[in-house]
């Protein structure tokens, strides 16, 4: 289902507000700033801005991206069995310090000393 314009002119309102009450949040801010007033909060009128553009953004992305496709972890581990579930190759390691301190190793380098 492809995006119609009417939810992608959505989408472009809701960014376009949330930017105009980041502005006017600057805006009062530096107003503020101005004046020497303490910044205790901001007005209401910009909060409810902000909040209604995010639900706005939040509804117009989910209508432009589409459908969402169904998440199915069963559906991939159905074919294999607990044996091959476990086993990882790329775990396996050959070339280790195991060999090394190995029973036969030892018995053989005290052969070759003696």
């Amino acid at each position: 289902m492809s995006a119609s314009f009417i939810h992608r002119s959505i989408l472009t309102v809701g960014f376009l507000s949330l930017f105009h009450a980041a502005y006017s949040a600057a805006q009062h801010r530096s107003y503020l700033r101005l004046n020497e007033l303490d910044f205790s909060h901001l007005p209401l009128d910009i909060f409810i801005q902000a909040l209604v553009s995010l639900f706005i953004i939040m509804y117009g992305v989910l209508q432009v991206v589409g459908d969402f496709k169904e998440i199915k972890a069963s559906a991939e581990l159905e074919n294999k069995s607990w044996e091959t579930f476990r086993n990882i190759p790329s775990f396996y390691i050959f070339c280790h310090r195991g060999g090394k301190s190995s029973i036969q190793s030892t018995k053989s380098s005290l052969e070759e000393i003696e």
